[in-house]
C-alpha cells in the first residue's frame, strides 16, 4: 500500500437528509466540480447499535485504535505470506477473496454483516467478538508458520548438503570404497576440500602438516568450481593435529566416514522432506487464504465500528449520519482527500457554506496529512 491511503471510511452528518449527503459528496467528486473524476462514492449502512454512555463511548474508541492496528497488522501479514507461496503477482491478487469476492468487490460492496455481528449486543461486545476472531486466526497461523519454517529450513539444509560446493555439500554419491583405506588398526584416509587457487600448496605441503603421514597418498578424486576434493591417508593417531594445521592453510577437512547404505538414507531424508514442504505449503496456503478473507472481511467490520463510534462522539445523538466508503481513482489520492477537507470544511466552521476553505490555523495546528473535518478513516486496500 502507498503511503498516502486511496480509500477512507468516511461519515458525514444528513445534509439535509442521507441521500443529499451522498449525491452532493458524488457531485463534488465528479469531473463537472472537480476537472476529473477524483474517486467513487459507495455509501453503505449501519445497523442502530447499543449506544451507551458517552464514557463507555470514549473507552472503546481509544481501545479500537491498537485494535484497528493489530488487525490491519494481521491481515497484512497474512497477504505477504500468500505472496511469498504463490510468488506470481496475478495470482497473488485473484487469491485475496473475501466473503467470495474479489477483495476489492467486497470492499466496495461492504455491508454491515447482521447475522455475525448481531445489533442487540454491545458495542463492546462486537468490538471484543471481532478482536478474538482476528487473535484466534493469528495464533493458528503463527504456528503453522513456525512448523513450515522448520520443514523449509531442513529442506534448504538437505538441499545445500546436495547442491553446495565440495567444502559443504554432502560426499556420499561422489567417493567410492576404494578411495579409503580399508581395515587398518592404525591408517586412516580423510578428505579435503583445497580452494583451487591453493593446490598447489596442497600438494607440495600436505605431507608436512603432520607427522606420520603416508608420502604422496594424496589423491584428486573430483572438482568443482571453487574447490578440489582430495584425498590423503595417515596415522589416526595425528588426525586432529593435521586438521588443525590443514585450517590453518585454508585446507577444509571434512567430517566424513565411509558408509555405503549413508548415500540411499539421504536420498530417503530428502524426499521425505521435499514431499513434507510441498504438503505444508499446500495447507499453509488454504489456511491463509481462508484467514484472510474472514480477517480483512473483520479488519473492514472494525472499521465501521469505529466509523459509527466517532460520528457519535462528533456529532452526537441521535445518530443522523451518513456512513461512505470513498475510493479515489489511480494517482488522484491527494486530491481526493483535500476536496474531502475542502468539501466538509463547513462542519468545524460551523456553517452550511460546502465550499468554504479550511481554516489555516486548524490546518498548521494539527497537520495537514491528518486533518479531517469529517470522520474519516484509511482503508489499506493491500495492493
Amino acid at each position: 500500500m502507498s503511503s498516502v491511503a486511496n480509500a477512507w471510511f468516511i461519515s458525514a452528518p444528513s445534509n439535509p437528509t442521507k441521500k443529499d449527503t451522498v449525491d452532493k459528496l458524488r457531485e463534488r467528486m465528479s469531473a463537472s466540480k472537480a476537472g476529473t473524476d477524483l474517486a467513487d462514492i459507495y455509501p453503505f449502512q449501519l445497523p442502530e447499535f447499543k449506544v451507551g454512555t458517552l464514557d463507555s463511548l470514549m473507552v472503546i474508541s481509544d481501545e479500537l485504535v491498537k485494535s484497528d492496528q493489530m488487525v490491519e497488522t494481521f491481515c497484512v501479514k497474512l497477504a505477504d505470506t500468500l505472496k511469498g507461496l504463490l510468488g506470481n503477482e496475478e495470482q497473488w491478487k485473484s487469491s485475496l477473496i473475501v466473503g467470495d469476492k474479489p477483495l476489492d468487490t467486497f470492499l466496495i460492496s461492504f455491508q454491515w454483516n447482521t447475522m455475525k455481528y448481531r445489533s442487540d449486543k454491545t458495542l463492546k461486545e462486537l468490538a471484543d467478538m471481532i478482536v478474538q476472531e482476528v487473535n484466534g486466526a493469528d495464533t493458528v497461523i503463527k504456528n503453522k508458520l513456525q512448523q513450515y519454517a522448520q520443514t523449509k529450513g531442513t529442506l534448504q539444509t538437505l538441499q545445500r548438503k546436495t547442491n553446495g560446493n565440495l567444502s559443504v555439500r554432502s560426499l556420499n554419491d561422489v567417493v567410492k570404497k576404494e578411495h579409503f583405506v580399508q581395515d587398518s588398526e592404525y591408517l586412516v584416509t580423510i578428505l579435503v576440500a583445497v580452494p583451487k587457487a591453493l593446490s598447489k600448496d596442497w600438494i607440495e605441503s600436505y605431507e608436512t602438516l603432520a607427522q606420520m603421514v603416508v608420502p604422496r597418498s594424496t589423491q584428486q578424486i573430483t572438482q568443482d568450481d571453487e574447490y578440489i576434493l582430495y584425498s590423503v591417508t595417515l596415522f589416526q593417531r595425528v588426525v586432529d593435529e593435521f586438521t588443525g594445521k590443514a585450517r590453518e592453510k585454508k585446507f577444509i577437512v571434512r567430517d566424513f566416514k565411509w558408509d555405503p547404505e549413508q548415500l540411499s538414507n539421504e536420498k530417503k531424508q530428502l524426499q521425505e522432506v521435499i514431499t513434507a514442504e510441498k504438503e505444508q505449503a499446500s495447507a499453509l496456503l488454504r489456511l491463509c487464504k481462508a484467514s484472510f478473507g474472514e480477517s480483512y472481511s473483520s479488519y473492514l467490520h472494525l472499521k465501521a465500528l469505529r466509523t459509527f463510534i466517532e460520528s457519535i462522539l462528533r456529532y452526537g445523538l441521535p445518530p443522523d449520519f451518513q456512513p461512505i466508503l470513498v475510493r479515489a481513482k489511480p494517482k488522484q489520492e491527494r486530491k481526493t482527500r483535500d476536496t474531502l477537507n475542502k468539501h466538509y470544511a463547513y462542519i468545524d466552521k460551523g456553517s452550511g457554506a460546502a465550499d468554504a476553505e479550511i481554516d489555516e490555523a486548524m490546518q498548521n495546528l494539527i497537520g495537514e496529512k491528518d486533518y479531517a473535518p469529517v470522520v474519516l478513516f484509511g482503508i489499506n486496500t493491500i495492493y
